[in-house]
């Protein structure tokens, strides 16, 4: 990790220690070789695509995040090594947001997942969003069974029956 400014620490309920961070310019080589150590059906899971590699567009996409998007970076407590990342789109008038997660394979099980979804819903209701989604292959049980967990509430996405879509409103501050 490079830049220690807006770090995070973030506890996952099994006790591991993480920190998360937002993305910065020049995080892209750490980005790739992240996504280098995601699974090819995580990767699918995460894209929503076939993809089997991800691509220097869409490395700059989570490294330079357009307005009304956020990209976060989990980092080992000792910061050596980059474990998740998730991206946070929204619209101007701050009605929903959509996240999605990647997780490192060898790092896969340790309730990151959670913890990091938990800690983007908390940063979904400082900026003011009403709703909080996320876009999921009907086929990722284990994505979807952690969201409902934390409250979000899952139904057929409309017009595509392999999705389902996620959600969970959020209070407002």
């Amino acid at each position: 990790m490079t830049q220690s400014e807006n770090v995070s620490p973030i506890t996952t309920r099994s006790g591991a220690h993480f920190h998360v961070r937002r993305a910065h310019v020049g995080d892209g080589p750490t980005i790739k070789a992240f996504f280098a150590h995601v699974t090819p059906v995580d990767l699918r899971f995460r894209f929503l695509s076939g993809i089997r590699e991800v691509s220097q567009a869409q490395i700059t996409m989570l490294e330079c995040p357009l307005p009304n998007s956020d990209s976060f970076l989990v980092f080992t407590q000792d910061q050596s090594r980059m474990v998740a990342t998730a991206m946070l789109a929204y619209g101007a008038d701050l009605e929903q947001g959509e996240v999605a997660i990647a997780i490192r394979a060898d790092y896969k099980g340790q309730g990151i997942g959670w913890a990091l979804l938990a800690h983007i819903a908390r940063y979904a209701e400082t900026i003011g969003l009403r709703t909080l989604e996320a876009i999921e292959s009907r086929d990722n049980h284990a994505a979807i069974e952690v969201e409902c967990d934390q409250g979000f509430i899952a139904t057929e996405y409309p017009g595509d029956s392999t999705l389902m879509l996620v959600s969970r409103t959020l209070g407002r501050r």
